[in-house]
């Protein structure tokens, strides 16, 4: 089984930064994709990011310019640094992974952590 454990969450104002992090544990051979999604009450879970093994990104066009993902591949940890937060922020984050274990190499699944809440104050 692999476990994903988010950390970073908080409360700030509009304007100040937070960093995200999440680390995957567990039968790992390999971590496809990594990502950031959020969701806020009565909305649905929305992609905020998302890397490659190799290195390529996806941004969603809310975040673009204020927001940076970044891997370290051989510790299986994602990052969001996010800056310029604003009150739109607001959500709980999860953190993403599609995985290859060691006991399923002819696949990649899906795996989610447990959510984090950000919260920007105006």
């Amino acid at each position: 089984q692999v476990q994903l454990v988010e950390t970073g969450g908080g409360l700030v104002q509009a304007g100040e930064s937070l960093e995200l992090s999440c680390a995957a544990s567990g039968s790992i051979f390999s971590i496809n994709v990594m990502g950031w999604y959020r969701q806020v009450p009565g909305k649905k879970r929305e992609l905020v990011a998302l890397i490659l093994e190799d290195g390529n990104t996806n941004y969603a066009d809310s975040v673009k310019g204020r927001f940076t993902i970044f891997r370290h591949n051989a510790k299986n940890t994602v990052f969001l640094q996010m800056n310029s937060l604003k009150p739109e922020d607001t959500a709980v984050y999860y953190c993403n992974a599609w995985v290859i274990t060691t006991n399923t190499m002819d696949r990649a699944d899906v795996y989610w952590g447990q959510g984090t809440q950000v919260t920007v104050s105006f």
